[in-house]
C-alpha cells in the first residue's frame, strides 16, 4: 500500500474521530491539527501505526498568534518522517494564550527533550511531564518568553526616526510641516 494523504487521514479519523481535524496541504506538505487532550497519542499512534511509520521527530517549535481567539493563541507544531516511504507531515495544536500546557512527546522521541525545552524557553509553553523543563538558551532570571509578540516592534514613543523613510505613511513624499 502506498502511503498517500488519503490513508493518513483516514487511518487518523478513524482512530481519533473529531479530535483531528483541518487537513490540507500546505506548502507541499500535508498537514493536520490535533486537539491538545490528543496530540501525545496522536503523535504515538503515528510512530507505532505499521502503516503510518512516522518514525522520525523531524522538528517541534511554537509560535505565537498573537491575534487569535485566546483560546488558540500558541501553536505546537510538530514535524514528522516516515523514511520508509519518504512521507513528511506536520501536525499542529494550538493551546489557550493564558494557559499554555500540553503533554510532553519525550517518552515518544527522545529528541523532543531539547527542543521542548526550547520552546518553553522562547514561547513560555509548559510541556507536563518534561524530565527537566527549564530554559536552555536565555538567562534562567529571565521572567519574560522573548518570542511572544506581546510588545510592538518598537517604541512609539522614539523621535530619532522619521516614518516617512521607512515607507509607514499613506504617502512617502508627504512633507513635514
Amino acid at each position: 500500500m502506498t502511503l498517500d494523504t488519503t490513508v493518513i487521514e483516514n487511518k487518523m479519523s478513524e482512530k481519533f474521530g473529531t479530535e483531528v481535524m483541518n487537513f490540507r496541504m500546505e506548502r507541499d506538505i500535508f498537514t493536520f491539527e490535533a486537539a491538545p487532550a490528543v496530540i501525545k497519542e496522536v503523535i504515538r499512534f503515528m510512530k507505532d501505526d505499521e502503516t503510518l511509520r512516522f518514525n522520525f521527530l523531524t522538528d517541534l517549535c511554537g509560535v505565537h498568534y498573537p491575534d487569535n481567539d485566546k483560546k488558540a493563541q500558541f501553536a505546537v507544531v510538530y514535524l514528522l518522517h516516515n523514511w520508509i516511504d519518504n512521507v513528511r507531515v506536520r501536525v499542529k495544536t494550538f493551546l489557550d494564550g493564558d494557559r499554555p500546557y500540553v503533554e510532553s512527546v519525550v517518552d515518544v522521541f527522545a529528541a523532543a527533550n531539547w527542543m521542548e525545552r526550547e520552546t518553553y524557553d522562547f514561547y513560555g509553553v509548559i510541556f507536563k511531564g518534561h524530565p527537566n523543563l527549564k530554559r536552555i538558551l536565555n538567562d534562567e532570571g529571565m521572567v519574560s518568553f522573548p518570542m511572544r509578540k506581546d510588545y510592538p516592534l518598537e517604541d512609539a514613543g522614539r523621535t530619532d526616526k522619521d516614518d516617512r523613510f521607512f515607507g509607514r505613511t499613506p504617502n512617502n513624499y508627504e512633507q513635514t510641516k
